[in-house]
C-alpha cells in the first residue's frame, strides 16, 4: 500500500478555512499563469488586499496561513539572503514561496470543476471516422516501429477519449435541472425540430459508422491482441516512469493499463459476455431525450391550448352561473359542467365478452389495471421489511421469463417456410411484440453493407429487398412496408 500514500497537498480544499487558503492558492496560480514563479509574502498580501473580503486581512494571519500551506507541501519556500538588511531580517527569515508541482495541478484541477458546467459538449462524428481510419491501419502497424506504433496507440486512445467525454458532456447537460426547466418552458419550443435534427443525424451517423468499425474489429482483432497490444507495451515500457520503476511495478502497472483501455474500446462496439455495448446504450439514450424532447413540446402546446380554450370556456360558464333563477337551475347546470362527460376513458387491447352493438359496456365485468406515472423521476416503493429468502420466487420468475421466450421463439419461427421469412406470404395477424422482433431484425441488416444479421436465437440470416410493398396485418393496425425476404442460412 505505498503507493496510496496519503496526499496532504489537497488539505487547503476541506479545511474550515478553506476559502482564505484557496484565495491564497488561487493567487499563486494566477501569478504562475503570468510567469511569476516566486513570491513574497509583502506581494500576496497586496494581491489579496485587492478583494474586498480581505480588507481586515492582518500580515500576521498571512504568514499563519502561508505556514500551513507549507506544512501542506502546496508552497515551498526559498529565503532570500538578497533581502537581510539587519539582524532582525536575519532573525525574521525573509522567504520568497513557489507552488509545488502538486500545488499546480491541483489548482488547475479546481479551476477546471468550476467551469465545468460553463463547458458543452457536442455530438461530433469526426471521431467515428478518425477511429475508423486508425483501426484500419492496425494491420499496417504490426512491421512498424514501436516509435510509430505509439504514436498510433496514442491517436487511437486520444479520439476515443474525446468521444467519450463529447457525448456524455452532452448528455449530462440534457438531463441536468436547468435544461430539464428549459425543455418544459415556451421558448424551448421553437428551438426543438434544431435539437431532433441534430440528435437524429447523430443517431444515423451513429449507426452506420459503428457497424463499420464493428466489422473492422472483428477483422483485426487476432493480429491487435497478438501482436500489436505487446508491441504498445514495449513502446510505453521504453518511455521512462519514475514513480512506477520505483515501486517496481511498471510492467504490470503499462500491462494493466493498455489492456484496460483496449478492453474499454471493444466493448464499446462489440457485444462481450451477453453484456449489451455501449455503442447501443448511447442510441437508446439518445432516441430517449428524442423522445422526450418531442413529448414536452407536445404538452407545452397542449397547456397552451388548454389554458386559453379553458379559460374563455370558466367565463362562459360563470355568466350561465349568474343568470340561474333558482338553486335547483345551477345544481344542474353544475351537473352538466362537472358531470359524467368529463370522464376520463382509457382505451385497452383486451377484447370485449360481447360485440354485440346495442349492448353496453356496463353490464360487463369489471376489469383492473395499474395506472404508473409515465415521468423520469417516478420510482417504485420498495419493500423495507429486511432480507427475505426469495430463492423459489427468482427462480419461478427465470422460469417464466424462459417460458415466454421459448414461447416468442416458436411464434416469431412459426412463419419460417423454407428457411425464409417472406413478409409479403405473411397473411395472419401478427402481435405487437413479434412485429418488434421482425422489424429489429430488418434494421440490424440494414446497418452494414451485407444486409446479414443474427438473431438472438443464434441464426445468421441475410436480408433481400423487392421492388414490390406488403401490408403486414397487426393487432394495433396494419403496417404497410417493403416485400422484405429473410433468408436464414441454417435451423
Amino acid at each position: 500500500m505505498e503507493y496510496f500514500e496519503p496526499i496532504h497537498e489537497t488539505s487547503y480544499l476541506s479545511v474550515p478555512n478553506a476559502s482564505v487558503y484557496r484565495k491564497i492558492m488561487r493567487c499563486f496560480y494566477r501569478e504562475y499563469e503570468k510567469m511569476h514563479f516566486q513570491l513574497y509574502k509583502e506581494d500576496i498580501f497586496q494581491l489579496l488586499r485587492q478583494d474586498k473580503a480581505f480588507t481586515d486581512y492582518q500580515m500576521e494571519q498571512l504568514m499563519a496561513d502561508l505556514e500551513a500551506l507549507v506544512r501542506w507541501k502546496n508552497l515551498t519556500p526559498i529565503q532570500d539572503p538578497g533581502r537581510v538588511y539587519t539582524i532582525a531580517d536575519y532573525k525574521n527569515k525573509q522567504y520568497r514561496y513557489t507552488m509545488s508541482e502538486y500545488a499546480v495541478e491541483i489548482e488547475r484541477l479546481t479551476v477546471r470543476l468550476e467551469n465545468v458546467f460553463l463547458e458543452s459538449g457536442n455530438l461530433s462524428t469526426n471521431f467515428f471516422v478518425r477511429l475508423e481510419q486508425s483501426l484500419k491501419d492496425a494491420k499496417e502497424m504490426k512491421d512498424m516501429s514501436l516509435k510509430e506504433i505509439n504514436e498510433w496507440w496514442d491517436l487511437l486512445q486520444e479520439d476515443f477519449k474525446r468521444l467519450n467525454q463529447n457525448y456524455q458532456d452532452y448528455l449530462r447537460d440534457f438531463y441536468s435541472g436547468k435544461t430539464d426547466q428549459l425543455m418544459k418552458s415556451v421558448e424551448f419550443v421553437v428551438h426543438k425540430d434544431k435539437f431532433i435534427k441534430y440528435l437524429n443525424e447523430f443517431v444515423q451517423e451513429l449507426q452506420h459508422r459503428s457497424k463499420r468499425i464493428e466489422q473492422i474489429l472483428t477483422e483485426s482483432m487476432s493480429v491487435i491482441e497478438e501482436h500489436l497490444l505487446e508491441k504498445v507495451i514495449q513502446s510505453e515500457l521504453d518511455i521512462p516512469h519514475a514513480v512506477l520503476e520505483f515501486h517496481g511495478n511498471a510492467e504490470p502497472s503499462i500491462r494493466e493499463n493498455v489492456m484496460g483501455k483496449w478492453n474499454s474500446l471493444k466493448n464499446w462496439f462489440i457485444d462481450s459476455h451477453g453484456n449489451e455495448c455501449e455503442c447501443k446504450k448511447v442510441l437508446k439514450i439518445t432516441n430517449d431525450v428524442i423522445r422526450s424532447i418531442i413529448q414536452n413540446a407536445a404538452l407545452i402546446v397542449q397547456l397552451q391550448n388548454g389554458g386559453i380554450s379553458r379559460k374563455d370556456d370558466y367565463r362562459k360558464f360563470l355568466e350561465l352561473f349568474l343568470k340561474c333563477e333558482d338553486l335547483e337551475e345551477a345544481q344542474k347546470l353544475s351537473a352538466h359542467v362537472f358531470g359524467v362527460q368529463k370522464i376520463q376513458h382509457f382505451k385497452t387491447l383486451k377484447p370485449r365478452e360481447e360485440d354485440a352493438i346495442n349492448t353496453s359496456i356496463y353490464k360487463e365485468e369489471p376489469d383492473l389495471f395499474l395506472l404508473k406515472p409515465h415521468t423520469r423521476t417516478y420510482r417504485e416503493k420498495k419493500d423495507r421489511r429486511g432480507f427475505t429468502d426469495k430463492s423459489l420466487e427468482k427462480m419461478m420468475q427465470r422460469e417464466q421469463y424462459l417460458q415466454k421466450i421459448r414461447q416468442q421463439k416458436e411464434l416469431v419461427m412459426h412463419y419460417v417456410r423454407d428457411n425464409k421469412i417472406t413478409f409479403s406470404e405473411i397473411e395472419e395477424v401478427i402481435s405487437e411484440e413479434t412485429r418488434t422482433i421482425l422489424l429489429q431484425w430488418i434494421a440490424q441488416a440494414n446497418m452494414n453493407s451485407q444486409k446479414t444479421g443474427r438473431t438472438e436465437y443464434g441464426q445468421e440470416y441475410h436480408l433481400t429487398r423487392t421492388k414490390e410493398t406488403c401490408v403486414l396485418k397487426c393487432e394495433d393496425g396494419d403496417l404497410v412496408m417493403p416485400a422484405f425476404v429473410l433468408e436464414f442460412k441454417s435451423l
